[in-house]
């Protein structure tokens, strides 16, 4: 059985076929700066709708108490000048337009605790067309976007 950061176990048998599918599907669009965070920014676009996230699929997961929903959006704030954060498990950096007090749109979509622990445990596979679409969109907020290489 799973566990959760704490080490307590999660039964993750009160879900079912459906719920797991919507989730390992979420999953993929999940980034990592600390804690994983899904980058849900415009719900009805079609990098999201084909794979089966749409808004009736969130409110769903918002109502089994793996995510919480957001109109208006989550922010991270009170970044330096650079980040990193991580898509299955490389690393990029972001270097902010000001020195100090910069912020980062998260989307629309946060795991809970339960959903923290079960992304943890189930996996689904990198999308390289949905990694593009965050560069793109961090790129047009005046970000310096990089990936970073392991040196050979």
């Amino acid at each position: 059985m799973p566990k959760n950061m704490a080490g307590k176990e999660i039964d993750a048998s009160i879900l079912d076929e459906k719920s797991i599918a919507l989730f390992t599907s979420l999953r993929q669009f999940v980034w990592v700066q600390g804690e994983p965070l899904p980058l849900v920014y415009e719900i009805e676009n079609e990098i999201y709708t084909k794979h089966g996230i749409n808004l009736p699929a969130l409110k769903y997961l918002q109502t089994i108490g793996l995510i919480s929903l957001e109109p208006g959006g989550y922010v991270k704030r009170k970044f330096g000048k650079h980040t990193r954060l991580f898509y299955y498990g490389k690393p990029t950096k972001i270097q902010f337009p000001q020195a100090a007090n910069n912020q980062l749109d998260l989307g629309h979509v946060l795991l809970t605790d339960l959903g923290k622990a079960l992304a943890a445990v189930h996996n689904a596979k990198r999308n390289q067309e949905f990694y593009e679409y965050v560069i793109e969109k961090w790129f047009g907020q005046g970000m310096v976007v990089s990936s970073i290489l392991p040196r050979n």
